[in-house]
């Protein structure tokens, strides 16, 4: 709101980047104590023993629908990213990056609500709600993989 939809973008971005590469690091560091600290241990121990999850280029895939996906909780994901057998880079860029969609809807909306515009902004929110609606569905008919269902209901 207070930077407009591009200054707001890039310093969501940038902010992403750098809270997503303490929190690794973080969970690199210390393990599962510190996720033990803000989830559930049986959740974590859900993720961590799931096939799915074990399988870098599944995770990827899975990492990289999830964080495009307008509205799905994120926290957990960013906190996991340290004990999956995922590259540092590749999990940092992949939740910096993927977020765009949100982002930019979420800077969008904000920039319009602070000049008054709500309809626009309303708007933004209905065509991000069908956008992420669609992608759902297309994804749900295309993924038939039951281990990648399993992780994404751990997940919620």
């Amino acid at each position: 709101m207070c930077y407009g939809a591009v200054g707001g973008t890039i310093f969501i971005l940038f902010s992403v980047f750098v809270t997503t590469s303490i929190i690794y690091f973080a969970v690199k560091k210390y393990g599962k104590k510190l996720l033990y600290q803000f989830f559930e241990k049986e959740k974590i121990d859900k993720i961590e023993n799931n096939k799915y999850f074990k399988n870098s280029k599944n995770i990827e895939k899975l990492l990289i629908i999830l964080f495009l996906i307008v509205g799905t909780p994120k926290d957990l994901l960013t906190y996991i990213g340290g004990l999956l057998p995922i590259k540092p880079i590749k999990f940092i860029l992949i939740a910096t990056f993927c977020r765009l969609p949100s982002i930019i809807s979420s800077t969008i909306a904000g920039s319009n609500i602070s000049d008054g515009n709500w309809k626009i902004s309303i708007l933004v929110y209905v065509i991000t709600f069908i956008l992420t609606g669609i992608g759902m569905f297309i994804y749900d008919k295309i993924d038939k993989n039951k281990e990648a269902k399993e992780a994404l209901k751990i997940l919620k």
